[in-house]
């Protein structure tokens, strides 16, 4: 059964199969019939599906898919993408893996990134099939799941659109597909339309519209609604790499009232919470629901509906200035208010940390802290005052 033949109350429950499935647990490559590489990953996406627990995904069919086989060397080795569409209702979104396959005795066997088995296969590959460069982006060890539970959410990203220019924050955290979680995604309008690559990294057409960019340390981010989009297939992408322009693009379903770019982030193949963390210098918050919250850059606070100036990308041993209401904090000349006055700087300023030690206690926007960071000037500021992306030093111990 296709979506394209479900209507109402089935419509929906099926759109709420789809999230099931970006979550159903991953499993090794495994064989399909031999045949058609296309007909093998169709049969491995529907596979997935008839695991699940949701009825209505287990009827979904070959319509419901997108593979598209990008590489191939000879008869036994390819590469590409593979979606399941969405229906083209409000809050529904596609899904879709990059996938490597390869046929032996037994058939196809096949495997989607984050999968078990994917690397390996991957790194088996003749490079006519998996580049030297894609090769060390998908063997390299995953970024350690506790990464987000340690409080660690550096990221390096800008905004995705060009530094110094100010766009409209009209969606605040939400899912990829709308409203389950985790809250992955926000929505972006305005500016020059250009919509650029957040960081560096290996680029991917997934369908019409939709661009995905893999990064280092574990992230991917995906870009839908774009118009006029880009046509990649792993090229290597810099930081403000031009990917599309904002618009309305549904060919892989949902539904786009306005030009916006829907922007989601993802960290060891699946999607995660895009709230606390930093995106061009600016902290994104939840709210009550999906498409709520705001953003904060040092005390500024930005509802859904108003402007983010993009400051760029924050390094990974910097940290923006939150004074938590105050226009300035005091630098000391060591590790505790015992310790001479030696200047001040201010809410929303950017600072370079050389390394941290522990002194006297204060409690800021996020908490109590002992912590205390030497800045690249000499002086020290309390980490309550500032916002690393990290709970614990950023650049080691003094």
């Amino acid at each position: 059964m296709s979506w394209r033949n479900v209507r109402g109350p089935v419509r929906a429950a099926l759109l709420s199969a789809v999230v099931l499935l970006a979550a159903a647990p991953a499993t090794a490559a495994t064989a399909a019939p031999a045949g058609d590489v296309t007909e093998a990953v169709t049969a491995r996406l529907l596979g997935q599906a008839s695991v699940t627990a949701d009825p209505f995904l287990r009827t979904a069919g070959t319509d419901d898919t997108r593979v598209t086989v990008t590489r191939r060397d000879g008869q036994n080795w390819a590469f590409g993408t593979a979606v399941v569409v969405a229906p083209h209702v409000e809050d529904a979104y596609p899904k879709g893996s990059v996938f490597v396959a390869h046929r032996d005795r037994s058939g196809w066997q096949v495997a989607f990134d984050g999968q078990p088995g994917f690397a390996e296969l991957a790194e088996d590959a003749p490079s006519t099939v998996v580049s030297a460069r894609e090769k060390e982006l998908f063997t390299a060890p995953s970024s350690p799941s506790t990464m987000l539970a340690n409080g660690d959410m550096r990221t390096g990203m800008r905004l995705p659109y060009a530094v110094g220019q100010t766009w409209s924050y009209t969606g605040g955290p939400h899912g990829w597909g709308g409203s389950e979680l985790p809250y992955s995604s926000i929505d972006l309008a305005g500016g020059d339309q250009r919509v650029l690559a957040a960081r560096g990294g290996t680029a991917y057409t997934m369908c019409r519209g939709w661009i995905r960019v893999i990064h280092d340390r574990g992230y991917s981010t995906d870009y839908y609604h774009l118009w006029n989009s880009i046509n990649v297939n792993g090229a290597s992408v810099g930081e403000g790499a031009y990917l599309g322009d904002t618009g309305t693009d549904v060919t892989c379903g949902g539904a786009a009232y306005g030009r916006h770019v829907h922007f989601g982030l993802r960290q060891n193949s699946a999607y995660v919470q895009i709230h606390d963390h930093n995106l061009g210098k600016w902290v994104f918050m939840k709210g009550g629901a999906a498409y709520q919250g705001y953003a904060l850059h040092g005390s500024t606070r930005v509802n859904t509906g108003g402007g983010l100036y993009n400051y760029g990308a924050l390094g990974f041993n910097q940290a923006v200035v939150d004074a938590n209401g105050g226009g300035s904090v005091n630098k000391r000349t060591g590790p505790g208010t015992g310790y001479a006055v030696a200047g001040s700087v201010g809410d929303g300023a950017t600072v370079t940390i050389s390394c941290s030690r522990n002194g006297t206690t204060h409690t800021g926007r996020y908490g109590a802290t002992a912590l205390w960071n030497r800045l690249s000037d000499g002086t020290w500021v309390s980490d309550a005052f500032v916002w690393s992306g990290l709970n614990g030093p950023v650049n080691g111990w003094c």
